[in-house]
Order: C-alpha cells, then structure tokens, then sequence
C-alpha cells in the first residue's frame, strides 16, 4: 500500500488548520542530504505524527525517526509521538499509546488528532 496520498491530505488538512507541519516531501529538496533535513526537522519538534500501515511502518526512514522521537521522548525532551493508523498494526514497543484510526473513520481520525495536538 502506498501511503503517500493519505499522509499528503493528513499534513494539507493539519496545515488547515493551523499548525506547523514538516513533511518530507514539503522539506527535502533535489541534493538535500536526507538525513540531515529529517534530523534537523525533529530536533525542534513538539509532536511527531506517526503515520503507520502494514507495509509503512518498518520502513527504515519511517523507523528512524520513529525510534528517534521515542529517545528523545524518554530523555525527556518533551516530544510526544501520535500514531496515526492507516492500517496494520503498530510496532510492538508503541503498542500501549492509543492512536487515531483514519482506517476506520478518517474525519473522526483527525478530529481526536487535533485535540492531542495542543
């Protein structure tokens, strides 16, 4: 499954309303070292929106910066990670955080998001 179109219309629809979004393919330019613009893009962030479906979620991009918000989080950095469900399941060490299922129910989904994003 390619989660390009939903991740694109869940960053417009955040940017809608009002908030600040990083989005790779708003950010990272032709010749840009990717991984210097995702780390400097989660260095000043408050939230990370984990958006996750069978196939997305190991991705290795998708896991780095992931597993770099989580370290981050238990430093104590105050970043928090919102898993955003497109399907499958998260991974087994997120299992515990409630996440918004845009599978389900897409304005829902967004809804319980914009609420967590304060």
């Amino acid at each position: 499954m390619d989660d390009a179109p939903s991740t694109r219309k869940l960053a417009d629809e955040l940017t809608s309303a009002g908030h600040r979004v990083w989005f790779d393919e708003w950010e990272i330019q032709l010749g840009d070292s990717i991984v210097e613009r995702i780390n400097s893009g989660l260095e000043g962030t408050s939230y990370l929106v984990l958006c996750y479906s069978a196939d997305g979620v190991t991705s290795p991009w998708i896991s780095r910066e992931w597993m770099s918000a989580l370290h981050r989080q238990l430093e104590g950095h105050g970043v928090r990670i919102l898993p955003v469900k497109f399907g499958g399941t998260a991974p087994a060490i997120l299992a515990d955080i409630k996440y918004a299922d845009l599978a389900a129910d897409w304005d829902l989904g967004v809804s319980q998001l914009l609420r967590a994003i304060r």
